[in-house]
């Protein structure tokens, strides 16, 4: 019996990754409940694993006292100095008390307290392996959907994908590979839980790392990104060396790079656009492609606010359809901007005059 049951910790510790220490502290558990249940629930009781044997064994632990009042805890030292004249006062003493009948009993109860420690253990491995890839790209098999989530199977985990991370216009169909973004893990009573998304900006970041190799070594870094997924992405990049052109190096020779995060996304239009410390500079290369003649700050009633004007027969192109590229513009550059077509400004200087050349930055 003691071979089979250390072969069944082997077994357990190699398919399941479960340390034999956790499965040992778990059975002891089974045991000592099993025992007081049965066979006196008062009793100060210890159950302990003999590695050498594979056995279990029970003890009754009471204390040495000078007067005993209660034998269900205590010994008298005299009693004490009968089994071993060392014994002192305030010592304990172990005394095995495995009934003969006691495996029968103790299995039944054994196997359910168990298989519990066990799927926490499991559970436990499982969510210190995903809580790795917090933040990152997994690529995974599409199980199935429903009304709330899109289930992807990870090899040991289920992941979710809810309405909110799902690309529009993108379908999902069982036994599709994707790679998603995991942007949450959590470890839940009924185990680990991994939401995934196909619409978090970190997804574009992530794929630009895995094509980039200066934006993964960090030559190139991604400044921020503002996304309406599905639609389009505009990211702002810059690099402290100057030797090497930042959106020439993110969009790739004959635009390959971005092309395949672009194709990654089923064709999301992806913007790169080149950050600088100047905001008017980051501001006007945030609307591209279109021209911008100048911007305007009022620092007095709301410096992240400013005034863009472009050419009039740029003035939709800024805008954008629907006002996206304004708003795209807005959010990567983290400034309110107001777009306002040539023709509606007048262009003053200092003094009041009015100017032909307008340089208002």
């Amino acid at each position: 019996m003691s071979k089979e049951l250390m072969d069944a910790f082997s077994a357990l510790e190699k398919e399941k990754g479960i340390s034999k220490e956790v499965i040992v502290e778990a059975m002891e558990a089974a045991l000592l409940s099993a025992y007081k249940r049965n066979y006196g629930q008062s009793q100060n009781v210890e159950v302990n694993f003999d590695e050498q044997k594979g056995d279990f064994h029970v003890y009754t632990v009471k204390e040495v006292v000078a007067n005993v009042a209660d034998e269900r805890f205590e010994i008298s030292l005299d009693d004490a100095q009968s089994i071993n004249k060392g014994y002192e006062i305030g010592d304990h003493i172990n005394e095995e008390v495995t009934p003969s009948d006691f495996g029968r009993i103790a299995a039944q109860t054994a196997k359910q307290v168990v298989m519990q420690r066990v799927r926490e253990a499991e559970r436990n491995n499982i969510y210190a392996e995903y809580s790795q890839y917090q933040d990152e790209i997994i690529q995974g098999v599409v199980q199935r959907r429903d009304n709330r989530f899109v289930y992807i199977n990870f090899g040991r985990v289920e992941a979710v994908m809810g309405h909110n991370d799902q690309i529009p216009g993108e379908t999902y169909q069982p036994q599709d590979r994707i790679k998603v973004y995991v942007s949450k893990v959590e470890n839940t009573t009924k185990g680990p839980q991994i939401f995934v998304s196909r619409t978090n900006a970190g997804l574009v970041k992530r794929l630009f790392e895995q094509e980039v190799p200066e934006i993964y070594d960090g030559t190139v870094e991604i400044v921020s990104i503002a996304r309406e997924a599905g639609d389009r992405t505009k990211i702002a990049v810059k690099s402290d060396n100057p030797n090497v052109d930042p959106v020439g190096t993110t969009v790739g020779p004959r635009g390959q790079r971005v092309q395949a995060v672009v194709d990654e996304l089923h064709g999301e239009n992806i913007d790169v656009v080149k950050w600088e410390e100047d905001p008017s500079d980051f501001i006007a290369n945030a609307l591209n492609p279109a021209e911008v003649i100048a911007v305007q700050f009022d620092d007095e009633t709301n410096p992240k606010s400013c005034i863009v004007i472009v050419p009039d027969y740029h003035l939709s192109l800024a805008i954008g359809k629907r006002g996206q590229n304004a708003r795209l513009a807005a959010k990567l550059t983290n400034f309110k901007i107001d777009i306002k077509p040539e023709s509606a400004v007048e262009f003053v200087d200092e003094t009041g005059n009015e100017i032909d050349d307008p340089n208002l930055e």
